[in-house]
């Protein structure tokens, strides 16, 4: 239990401080092909299937999931956003519910991301903390946070080393998008878009992990099955 708190206080931090790492170490580690994430192996994930593989991308099916969100934050930085929701939500895990219940913590913590359309105009924030399996059936409810049920879910998925911030962001997701151009999978996701945030960040590692990160961009689609 011990080795889970400093976890928990370790992405804190990371989120907390995710700017100025992202100064001092903003090219660490880049990647553009699937490593599972170390931090997958220490806690708890979410599944998903492999579908495809593709030049810098894949394509994931994930098996239902549930995700306990904050309300969208209205901000015109990720990491200033993410840090407002983390720290909703590590309040949450640590009892800060109706049922004052304690929750493991999980990877990756999600922020989704609907873009303003202007250069300094806000965008909208969701951040959300995956559930483990332990409470999925009944996650205590938390003043201004919900639950998101996720059914059977694809994403085109990319990867990305070193710390997240504002600015690798969005080239990370214009990266992805065209290495989707012409493909089957762009299609479903531009037809999916009223449903789905443009892109949503994935962030996995402790801010002490400064080899091996992994984050990700997920674009989420629908598909018949």
């Amino acid at each position: 239990m011990a080795g889970v708190d400093i976890l928990k206080l370790s992405l804190l931090f990371n989120l907390l401080s995710v700017s100025n790492f992202g100064n001092l170490w903003p090219e660490t580690n880049q990647r553009h092909v699937s490593e599972y994430p170390p931090s997958c192996t220490r806690i708890e994930c979410p599944t998903y299937q492999l579908i495809h593989v593709g030049n810098g991308f894949e394509i994931r099916r994930y098996n239902s999931t549930v995700w306990i969100s904050t309300s969208p934050i209205q901000d015109i930085s990720l990491v200033e956003a993410t840090r407002t929701g983390f720290l909703q939500l590590f309040d949450y895990i640590q009892g800060k519910n109706k049922y004052q219940e304690k929750i493991e913590m999980t990877a990756p913590v999600i922020t989704q991301v609907a873009p303003s359309d202007g250069p300094f105009c806000e965008s909208s924030f969701g951040v959300s903390f995956y559930v483990p399996k332990l409470n999925q059936a009944n996650p205590p409810p938390a003043k201004g946070l919900h639950v998101q049920r996720w059914k059977p879910t694809y994403a085109a998925v990319r990867q990305f080393g070193g710390f997240v911030s504002d600015s690798n962001v969005g080239e990370e997701a214009a990266a992805l998008k065209a290495s989707l151009e012409g493909t089957e999978w762009l299609k479903a996701i531009e037809k999916s878009r009223v449903d789905h945030a443009a892109y949503t960040i994935a962030q996995y590692n402790s801010p002490f992990e400064f080899e091996n990160r992994v984050n990700e961009i997920w674009m989420l689609f629908e598909l018949e099955d």
